[in-house]
């Protein structure tokens, strides 16, 4: 299935960019900021209350009435979570590109580069300047923040917006940052959710992991369009966490928080899956062994 025509783009909605980028039962954090007041909120709600008109009218006002411009954390958070740190990141859902420099021939070759997927949103945040945006599954925080700090020095990106916590603007309200109105708009181009192994990008990997994850493009060839299943992806997770010396029990942790809301079980899911990477490894080993002799 080809991706759309720039006609066909559709432009959402604030609403319905959130809607987008999360599930109904994940929490996510919504930020305002004045610049000319030096004021700061934010606001950690669940996806049905953050698209609900109340939230929405409040987000007006504080945009068209204070002058305050309007973010989105990109990531959900842990359903006890009362900030936006780090730990409180329940999983990496998207990997994004802050282009503030030439934009225009940053998306271009972005779009024309054969070493990440085609972007599943564009952000216009003002008429010089995008925000690129993927969906993701399957990825580790570190192994998230290594690309996104690659991603930024491959396609000219701030290098400042490599961090999991990051909150990029909400498309539906105006950018008070430049003396021009301009309100920030988004196109969305796919659903596809890519793994890691889709970056086909040098990180500060480990020697050992750069190969398990060309092991695992090339055992996925011949199924690149539809890519992984998520089980796939989480055992791909699993070996790479394992392989650069995780403790089994934490990417069993990771692994369950990941899939609770989609698993009866997920804590025997994760073991299962973990015991399956850890098996591999060893043959992986073995192979490795028997090829040096």
């Amino acid at each position: 299935m080809s991706e759309p025509t720039s006609q066909d783009r559709k432009q959402v909605s604030a609403r319905d960019y959130i809607r987008w980028l999360f599930h109904p039962s994940e929490r996510v954090a919504i930020l305002t900021r004045n610049r000319a007041r030096g004021e700061t909120a934010q606001r950690i709600a669940l996806v049905p209350t953050a698209v609900d008109q109340p939230f929405q009218r409040w987000l007006q006002f504080k945009n068209k009435e204070q002058g305050s411009d309007v973010y989105i954390g990109m990531n959900p958070l842990k359903p006890e979570s009362r900030a936006r740190t780090k730990d409180d990141i329940l999983a990496i859902r998207h990997l994004y590109l802050d282009l503030d420099h030439d934009a225009r021939q940053s998306l271009a070759a972005v779009e024309n580069s054969n070493l990440v997927p085609p972007p599943n949103a564009v952000v216009h945040t003002s008429p010089q300047k995008l925000q690129v945006v993927w969906k993701v599954e399957g990825i580790a925080l570190d192994e998230a923040e290594s690309l996104l700090r690659v991603l930024a020095r491959k396609f000219d990106g701030d290098q400042a917006a490599t961090d999991s916590t990051r909150v990029l603007r909400l498309p539906g309200f105006r950018n008070h940052k430049y003396e021009e109105e301009f309100v920030v708009s988004a196109e969305l181009r796919s659903d596809r959710i890519f793994g890691f192994q889709d970056f086909r990008l040098k990180t500060d990997t480990t020697e050992h992991e750069v190969r398990l994850n060309r092991r695992q493009v090339q055992r996925s060839s011949s199924n690149q369009h539809p890519g992984l299943s998520q089980s796939e992806h989480d055992w791909a997770y699993a070996k790479r966490a394992l392989a650069r010396g995780d403790d089994p029990k934490l990417v069993v942790e990771r692994i369950a928080s990941y899939r609770a809301r989609e698993k009866s079980d997920p804590n025997y899911y994760a073991q299962l899956t973990v015991s399956k990477a850890r098996a591999d490894l060893t043959r992986d080993a073995k192979e490795g062994d028997l090829g040096r002799d």
